[in-house]
Formats: C-alpha cells, structure tokens, sequence
C-alpha cells in the first residue's frame, strides 16, 4: 500500500512527461529508431538498402505528426487523449502508406507494422502517465465574477487569500480581469505576469473548460473575437466537396437499401424535405430519409410544436427509429453539402418556425449563421437532441464555441466523436 502511493506520488510529480519535446523524443525513439535498428541495424550504411529511406521518412512522419494531431485534440474541452491514440496514429500511418503507394516508393512494411505498434504502445503509456500527473490547478483571485467557477468541473480551484504570487512551478491564475480589483490584487498579477506565470480571464477558463461560449451583452462580446477562420473556411469547403466525390459511390447502395426499408416499412415518401435557416441566414430546403409518418400540414400557429421531435415521439416509424439512432437519415444531405447549402461539420440547422422563434427569444441567435451548418457538429456529439429554451441556450453556446475555435483540429475531433454516437446512439430522439 506505501509503495502505491509512493508510485502515485512519484508519477503524480511527473509533469514533464506532458512535455511535447519529451513526448516527441520517447515516439521517435519508439516508432523510429527501434524498427529502423532492429530491421537494418545501428551500424549499417543505409544506401546499401533501398527501402530504408522511404522507411526512415514514412515512420518519422507518421509518428510526429500523430503526436501532434493526437496533443492539439487532446486541447479540446472533453477530449480525453486516451481515447484518440489510436484513431490519431491510425490516419497518419494510413495517409503515409496512401502516399507511398500513389508515389510507388520502395518501403518496408515490417518497418512500419513495427513502427505503428510500438508508437501505439508508447502513446497509451504516455497518455496514462500524463492522465495520472495532469491535475490542472488554478489559484482564484477574489472577486468579480470568479465565484462562479468552483461549480465547474475538471480542475482544482485553491483561493487566494492575499495578494501574494503564488510560489511553485506549474503555477496558473485566474481572475476577474474586468473586474475592478483594489491595487495590491493588480500588482500580484503584474508581478505574476512579469515572472511567467499565465493569467487568465475567468469566463477564458470557463470555455476552456466547458467547451460552451457564453454569449450574455453585445458590450460584453466582441464579435471580432467570434469571426471564424476564414482561410480554413475556404479550406473546408474543398474537402467537403472531395469528401463527398470520395464517399458517394459507396453511399449509393446504402441509401438504395434505406429507400427500399423506408418504402417497405410505412406509407409514404422515401425523403423527408423541409425549409431549414442556412448560411449567412439564407433558407435552403434540407433534405433527409424519412423517419416518422406523414403528417397533415398544420397552422402556422401550431408548427412550430411539432418541429420539435419529442422522447419517445409516436410518430417515429421502426425504421426511422434505428435511422436517427444511427444518424443514417442524414445521408441524403450529402446533397445539400454538394450544393454548398451544408458541409459536414457545422451547427445543425433549424426549422424555420424555430429559428424564428429562438432569435425573437435568443439574443444572438442568428450570430451560429456565419458558418455553413453541418450533418453533425460540436453541440450534437457534447449535447445531443434539445427541445426546450433552455436546452437550446445550452446549445447556442456550444454552436459559439465552434465558431470561436473554427478550425481542422476541432473538425477532426468531431468526426471521430460522431463515430462513436453513431455506435452508441447518444443523443438521439
């Protein structure tokens, strides 16, 4: 029992292990050097083999660029690295062997089975021992809007009680930096600041933590802090258009086989259409499979009720049901993407009866319009299905978080959390 805690003390003091230099030079030495040395040996003149510079470079690159890939997702609120090692190594192994295949280059492929098996295994270990010593501690300065943060979960909040820097390494403070704090606070922090030691915004660490960005007075919010990247943006659309040329021939015969249940199951079309609010709030009709009855065209005044799909809603058919468990009723939309209405990963657009309704409700609402919506996004893999005002706040503010952190990393993080909702059905109605 002594020598665990002794362990755990031990690793817990390990924080250099988190180091991206120290991780970097543990994968090299794992994915890299070893397969190299144990395939050619650490002596042998390497021009004398063909395939060991194709070898040298494909593991190297794999390996470095997993770990970065694997560490920038690993930034994101719940993003548990653990978790992603795997996926992570796997699309930088699998785009190296792509590229080795479209160049014809002479490589090994014992070199890299072996690399991508011990970078695998050394990522795991580092991933665990980073977990063990990542305890992430944050000293409060009183005042201002700071109170708010000991409900927050995933960090350890300590007070302080006078205005003194805290001393010790790894060393993070938090303050109510809008806030009109007295003199002594405002000069630990800039003796705090002068020595290195990070300060941050409470409402910053908030949306850090809780991967929601809370949108309250326009005087409060800069929107030019919210701009998207708009150089990604341009980026994005091309690789929602090669993705869609990709994956098309192989979604036909799924969707053929949907269409076919669909019909079969109940009576009634094969797509559902509807007048969803769009990019830069332009209406567009969205399209997806059918998954619920037909239902007669209602008033005005009551549509906007039954926009809103409920638990357990009667009107969802069999087949609809393990649809949307699936999120494979999304699948025509591929149509909307192709036709720059959609992409793949953005806010989910809303019904136009409810977008009205959440903007006259909603301070800020229309703002999620700057980005195109997407077939599945950042609040359905945290949040999922919502159906009152309250949850669609929730929401919004997760939709702002997207938009503030607009970018590859994220995107890559919500394709594989859309994967595992696929699997488990979080979220669906």
């Amino acid at each position: 029992m002594l020598m665990q805690r002794n362990l755990t003390s031990l690793v817990g003091n390990m924080r250099w292990i988190s180091s991206l230099r120290v991780q970097l030079l543990v994968e090299i030495l794992l994915g890299v050097v070893i397969p190299l040395a144990a395939r050619y040996g650490l002596h042998t003149n390497y021009d004398q083999h063909p395939s060991a510079p194709a070898s040298l470079v494909l593991s190297l690159v794999s390996v470095v660029s997993a770990m970065l890939l694997s560490r920038r997702i690993g930034g994101f609120p719940g993003a548990r690295t653990f978790i992603y090692v795997l996926p992570t190594f796997s699309i930088s192994f699998g785009l190296a062997i792509v590229t080795a295949l479209v160049l014809r280059l002479d490589y090994n492929r014992t070199v890299l089975i072996t690399s991508f098996t011990l970078s695998v295994a050394g990522a795991y270990a580092l991933a665990y021992l980073s977990a063990r010593g990542a305890v992430r501690r944050f000293h409060v300065v009183p005042g201002g809007r700071t109170s708010t943060l000991y409900d927050v979960d995933g960090a350890e909040w300590l007070p302080l009680a006078e205005p003194v820097v805290p001393a010790g390494r790894g060393v993070m403070i938090v303050a109510d930096l809008h806030h009109d704090l007295e003199s002594e606070w405002e000069r630990m922090l800039a003796r705090a600041a002068i020595g290195g030691i990070p300060i941050y915004h409470v409402k910053q660490i908030r949306e850090l933590l809780t991967g929601r960005v809370q949108i309250e007075h326009l005087s409060e919010n800069s929107f030019g802090s919210l701009l998207p990247n708009l150089a990604y943006r341009k980026v994005k659309r091309l690789i929602d258009l090669c993705g869609c040329a990709l994956v098309l021939p192989f979604l036909m015969i799924a969707m053929a086989l949907i269409a076919i249940c669909i019909r079969l199951d109940s009576p009634g079309p094969v797509f559902f259409r509807q007048q969803r609010m769009g990019y830069r709030g332009r209406p567009f009709t969205m399209i997806k499979f059918r998954s619920m009855t037909v239902r007669p065209v209602l008033p005005k005044e009551d549509a906007r009720v039954d926009a809103i799909t409920q638990a357990d809603d009667d009107r969802i058919t069999r087949v609809g049901r393990f649809l949307r468990r699936t999120r494979l009723d999304e699948l025509p939309q591929i149509l909307n993407i192709m036709a720059g209405e959609m992409s793949w990963i953005g806010p989910r657009p809303e019904a136009m009866d409810l977008s009205i309704w959440y903007e006259a409700e909603i301070p800020f609402y229309s703002y999620r319009h700057i980005v195109r919506p997407g077939i599945t996004g950042w609040a359905q893999v945290n949040q999922g299905h919502v159906a009152d005002l309250a949850e669609i706040n929730m929401k919004l503010q997760y939709d702002f978080f997207y938009v503030k952190n607009f970018s590859a990393w994220l995107d890559v993080l919500i394709t594989m959390r859309t994967v595992v909702v696929m699997l488990n059905g979080f979220g669906s109605k």
